[in-house]
């Protein structure tokens, strides 16, 4: 069931599951939100497909303006990983994107869950504040180190990915 929020008067964020039929509108989103990495509309519509449960879209008025994709890792069911978050240039300083997590890991597909996983750039200012800043409103602790390497993993095409995992504090968890 979509979860319904008042941004402003008369205006409603709808946080909800997405549908293979909203493939198309995410992938028009990412492509709005430099310098996210496009994927192709056929992997955003695999996303809204095959892990609807794992991702959430959020639309104001009909239009999409917010987009995390994510999944449980198969190797790590007690990780909820998240791929991509997009928040579109008109939704930014909503906190949009901490609104976004809060809501994948209160879900009850992520109730097993004890740690949230993700890759940040170095250099991506804006993804590692947004993942600090919901580590410490969930009372998690945040901790990174490099993992897919530039040279070894990108053959030098792109920078080095760092590991960034929050673990639940578990009264926070056990309150959620």
């Amino acid at each position: 069931m979509p979860q319904v929020e008042s941004i402003k008067k008369g205006s409603k964020l709808v946080f909800r599951k997405p549908e293979a039929e909203d493939g198309s509108e995410i992938w028009k989103l990412i492509r709005r939100c430099k310098p996210l990495d496009e994927n192709s509309m056929y992997c955003n519509l695999l996303q809204c497909d095959h892990f609807s449960d794992t991702c959430v879209l959020v639309e104001r008025d009909g239009q999409a303006v917010g987009w995390i994709s994510g999944y449980i890792a198969p190797s790590e069911p007690q990780t909820f990983f998240v791929w991509q978050v997009a928040v579109a240039p008109e939704a930014r300083g909503l906190g949009l994107g901490k609104r976004m997590l809060r809501h994948l890991i209160d879900r009850d597909e992520a109730a097993e869950c004890t740690q949230l996983k993700t890759t940040i750039t170095e250099s991506n200012e804006a993804s590692w504040a947004l993942f600090r800043s919901f580590a410490r409103s969930i009372g998690g602790e945040l901790t990174d180190e490099a993992h897919f390497h530039e040279d070894d993993h990108f053959d030098g095409h792109a920078a080095t990915e760092h590991m960034v995992t929050i673990t639940f504090a578990q009264e926070a968890r056990a309150a959620a």
